[in-house]
């Protein structure tokens, strides 16, 4: 299976959306939790999740690049 540098720049935008989505939620609910041990947990699951949406933004960077300074064979 062959995928293009665009459909893999379109996947890697639409994945880091979603874990960033992931990551806020997990920070904004973090307030409400009462046990220090759970909230340390939640915010270290909020921060992976921003980590992997941050590793997504780099992927969809790297495929814009690749479709920019592409030159097209002859």
């Amino acid at each position: 299976m062959k995928i293009s540098a665009q459909m893999a720049m379109v996947v890697a935008v639409i994945f880091a959306i979603v874990c960033f989505s992931v990551a806020i939620k997990g920070f904004m609910s973090v307030d409400e939790i009462a046990d220090a041990q759970v909230a340390a947990d939640a915010r270290g699951f909020a921060g992976f999740w921003a980590f992997l949406g941050a590793i997504g933004a780099v992927f969809a960077g790297v495929s814009y690049w690749i479709v920019r300074t592409h030159k097209e064979e002859e």
